[in-house]
């Protein structure tokens, strides 16, 4: 299962009882970090989810309201003990703005590597302390090769499942879009893979040693006593992963439809609530409660969950039905909101 916190889901500027941006991801104890605005720490500490095991932070865009947090928290992490390289994702522009924050906190006692504006997807693979980037494959690889839609056939050569290996290895999917925004500005698209079952009529069928079964079921290739075995011997069909899709700041692009499409849970930018502020939010290229919803209901997503909002909007709830008009299975953000995503059957 895959826990989230939104820490903060405010724009512009922070209120009282409202952060600025950011949503924290917390995947079998290793944490992913989506911006970081200003409160993020605070958020952090009231739910007492720990700092050290940041491993990855998405940034969106270089704007003030989803950046500013970042000096004050990468010095935290630091203060907490952590010495395992730190990944910062961003859009053009980010590595600059990285070495200029770092003034600020110009003494880490761990690496960071930057990853600007990535066209491909990135494949992560949790390892004791960290989550480690594996390999970058085009989108349209990983989308027809994920476990969702990949089989193999009954009848395949051992020495072709190398692709099959690498996925079963493979523990989260990180996707960018690039959206449409007055400064660059990307989308974030998380798929975490869930491994298949072990399969004991394949075991036997392929006539696999009982001391190999837990070696192959972690993905490992063996050779013993003369004869190759991979993991496609002793596993079952792929089973579908978990899906979440994050997208602010932007116009509602037909690029994003496709991008969210499935998604157990779609975040999304709602800037304006009321109707009557779509010139604001065409202005600033932000999005209304409703255009988000149009998107939920376009990309067949299962729930959809609006932020960012305005800090004119000082009760987000009282605009929600313009959203449930359109996609009834609409939550309105709240900071400290924690919600737990599961595997399906």
């Amino acid at each position: 299962m895959l826990d989230l916190a939104l820490l903060g889901c405010g724009g512009g500027m922070p209120i009282p009882d409202r952060f600025l941006s950011s949503l924290l991801m917390n995947y079998r104890g290793r944490k992913i970090l989506i911006d970081c605005g200003e409160g993020t720490q605070v958020s952090m500490k009231m739910l007492g989810w720990g700092f050290k095991s940041i491993d990855i932070i998405c940034i969106t865009h270089i704007h003030g309201d989803h950046i500013v947090g970042l000096p004050g928290l990468l010095s935290t992490i630091g203060n907490s003990g952590r010495e395992e390289v730190l990944t910062i994702i961003g859009p053009e522009g980010i590595k600059e703005v990285i070495s200029g924050l770092r003034t600020i906190v110009p003494y880490l006692p761990y690496n960071i590597n930057i990853i600007e504006n990535p066209k491909n997807s990135l494949k992560i693979r949790l390892i004791k302390n960290s989550m480690e980037i594996l390999k970058e494959y085009s989108n349209d690889f990983m989308e027809s090769r994920s476990l969702k839609n990949f089989r193999i056939k009954k009848e395949t050569n051992i020495d072709e499942c190398e692709d099959y290996n690498d996925i079963l290895n493979c523990d989260i999917e990180i996707s960018t879009l690039e959206l449409e925004h007055s400064s660059p500005c990307i989308g974030y698209k998380f798929y975490i893979n869930r491994k298949p079952k072990f399969s004991l009529e394949k075991a036997e069928r392929n006539n696999v040693p009982k001391s190999l079964w837990s070696k192959l079921q972690n993905g490992e290739n063996i050779i013993y006593e003369g004869i190759k075995y991979n993991p496609n011997m002793v596993m079952g069909k792929g089973r579908r992963g978990i899906k979440l899709s994050y997208i602010t700041d932007t116009r509602p692009i037909d690029s994003i439809v496709e991008f969210i499409k499935s998604s157990d849970l779609f975040i999304c930018e709602g800037t304006y609530g009321y109707d009557e502020d779509l010139h604001k939010a065409i202005k600033n290229k932000h999005m209304t409660f409703r255009e988000a919803a149009k998107l939920a209901i376009r990309g067949n997503v299962s729930e959809l969950m609006l932020t960012h909002f305005s800090p004119s909007m000082m009760e987000p709830e009282n605009f929600k039905q313009n959203a449930i008009e359109v996609f009834p299975n609409t939550v309105i953000g709240k900071d400290r909101f924690i919600k737990t995503l599961c595997f399906k059957e």
